[in-house]
């Protein structure tokens, strides 16, 4: 556990000092230097995330970690406990149309060169990536309504996984509070809370295995 933790702390010093591209805007956002069993990818930081230092910190972020809460599972224990990566780290800046700008393949393909070292060292058996860019990073996807509610087992980056989708909690998207995305999330949510590698996380929060 020491040596994990240790080599987790220098590869986020390095992966901190990166900028490699020149259109994503530093500073590069990372959760904790946590060892776990379980990732979660979200897509990108916005604009406040790295006055913050933190992924999920304003609005999208108290929205899923309501979501965590139906589990039993605080935001501080979410996130002193799963390791926090994403599809890019940096934010991608502004997009002149209205919201953030999605980062092109070259920038992703670069920040993959991270996740796929995270994924090395930790060895996860649980991902949860978070919005349909998190989850196209790792799995093919139409629809949010073809993959949120279910799991599938994947092999990523030569670590076998489960894969839990989840919807991206963003306060302009209606898709997780209408039907059929509202009965997908609670799906998605009971079947994270019920896979060995988050009872193991959260031994106090097991709802019961399948």
């Amino acid at each position: 556990m020491k040596d994990s933790m240790q080599a987790i702390v220098e590869l986020q010093s390095l992966l901190r000092e990166c900028r490699c591209c020149k259109d994503m805007i530093p500073p590069v956002v990372v959760g904790r230097p946590v060892v776990s069993p379980v990732i979660s990818i979200g897509q990108a930081p916005g604009d406040r995330e790295g006055l913050a230092g933190k992924p999920f910190a304003w609005t999208a972020g108290k929205t899923l970690f309501k979501w965590f809460a139906t589990l039993g599972v605080d935001e501080e224990s979410y996130r002193s406990r799963v390791y926090m990566a994403a599809v890019c780290r940096c934010f991608p800046g502004k997009n002149p149309k209205g919201g953030d700008r999605v980062p092109n393949q070259q920038e992703i393909a670069a920040c993959s060169a991270w996740l796929e070292q995270e994924f090395s060292l930790l060895q996860p058996r649980l991902v949860i990536p978070v919005g349909k860019l998190a989850i196209a990073r790792i799995m093919p996807v139409g629809k949010l309504t073809d993959v949120v509610g279910r799991q599938f087992e994947k092999q990523l980056w030569g670590v076998p996984v489960s894969v839990i989708p989840l919807p991206h909690p963003s306060g302009v998207s209606t898709w997780h509070r209408t039907e059929p995305g509202q009965s997908l999330l609670m799906q998605a949510l009971d079947l994270i809370g019920r896979h060995s590698a988050w009872q193991a996380t959260f031994p106090t929060n097991k709802p019961g295995q399948a």
